[in-house]
C-alpha cells in the first residue's frame, strides 16, 4: 500500500508541482490550500507523513505543527522562507521532525519525505528486533511526571493531559523504556532508534536528548530522569520510576 502524504500550501503552482512529483514517485498525495482543509481530512484519517508551508493566510504551519502535536506523532517536514530562521527554530521546538527551504528540490524533498517513512518503519520493527531485546520489561514507564503509551505512542499525565513529541521523541522514549538502567551509547541509541547514521551529525543525539528533557525532566538542568553517562565511551541511562515525578 503506498504511504499517503498530506501537503499543505497555498501556494498553487508550488502544491501541483510537489503532488505531482510525489505522486509520479509512488505516493497517494492529499494537496490542500490551508490547514483548515487539512484538518477536515485528518479527521478522518491521519497521513503517514505531513509537508506543511509554515508562512499561510490564517492559520499558519506553526498553528498546524501545535494542533497536531497535540494528539499525534505523525513526521511533519516544514518548508519555510530563506529568512524564516525564528520559524525553523520555533517549528522545530513545537515539534516538526525536518525542514527545507524554499523553493526546495524535489529531490531531496522526496529524500527527506522517504526518510521519514523509513524512521517510522525502523520505530515499529525495533521492539522485535534481536539487536533491541529489552534488558527488562516494565508494565510502566514513566518519564517525570508523564507516562508512555506505546499503543497510542504518546506521552499523558496522571490527569489525561498530553504532552507534544515528535516521532523521533517517542523513538528514543521506547529504546529507553525498553532498556531501564542501561547505559546506551550514542551509537546505540542511534541504532535502536531506526535513525539513519548517515543524518546524524557529531552530538545530533546530545542535541536529541537536551530537547527531550525540557519536556520531561523535573528539573531539566540537573537531570534524574535520563542520566548523561561519562567515562567508558559514555552515554545515557533512563532511570524508572513507579509512578510520576513532579520535582524535588
Amino acid at each position: 500500500m503506498s504511504a499517503r502524504i498530506a501537503l499543505i500550501d497555498d501556494d498553487v503552482a508550488l502544491r501541483e508541482a510537489i503532488r505531482a512529483y510525489l505522486t509520479d514517485a509512488g505516493f497517494e498525495v492529499e494537496a490542500h490550500d490551508g490547514v483548515p482543509a487539512f484538518r477536515a481530512s485528518a479527521a478522518m484519517r491521519l497521513p503517514d507523513v505531513v509537508i506543511t508551508d509554515l508562512r499561510m493566510p490564517g492559520e499558519d504551519g506553526l498553528s498546524l505543527l501545535s494542533w497536531l502535536r497535540s494528539f499525534a506523532t505523525t513526521p511533519v517536514i516544514m518548508l519555510t522562507s530563506v529568512e524564516g530562521t525564528t520559524d525553523r527554530v520555533v517549528g522545530l521546538e513545537l515539534g516538526a521532525d525536518d525542514y527545507l527551504v524554499k523553493p526546495c528540490d524535489m529531490r531531496e524533498l522526496l529524500a527527506r519525505v522517504r526518510t521519514q517513512l523509513r524512521r517510522l518503519k525502523n520505530a515499529a520493527a525495533a521492539p522485535s528486533s534481536p539487536a533491541a531485546s529489552p534488558a527488562k520489561k516494565i508494565a510502566e514507564s514513566w518519564f517525570g511526571r508523564w507516562r508512555l503509551d506505546r499503543e497510542r505512542r504518546r506521552l499523558s499525565d496522571a490527569d489525561g493531559a498530553d504532552c507534544p513529541i515528535t516521532g523521533a521523541d517517542y523513538a528514543l522514549l521506547a529504546v529507553f523504556a525498553d532498556h531501564p538502567k542501561v547505559v546506551l551509547s550514542r551509537d546505540k541509541l542511534i541504532e535502536l532508534a531506526g535513525i539513519d547514521p548517515a543524518e546524524v551529525f557529531d552530538r545530533a543525539i546530545d542535541m536529541r536528548i537536551t530537547r527531550l528533557r525540557k519536556k520531561i525532566e523535573p528539573v531539566p538542568g540537573d537531570p534524574t530522569v535520563i542520566k548523561t553517562v561519562r567515562g567508558h565511551g559514555g552515554g545515557y541511562e533512563y532511570v524508572p520510576a513507579e509512578g510520576p515525578q513532579y520535582g524535588r
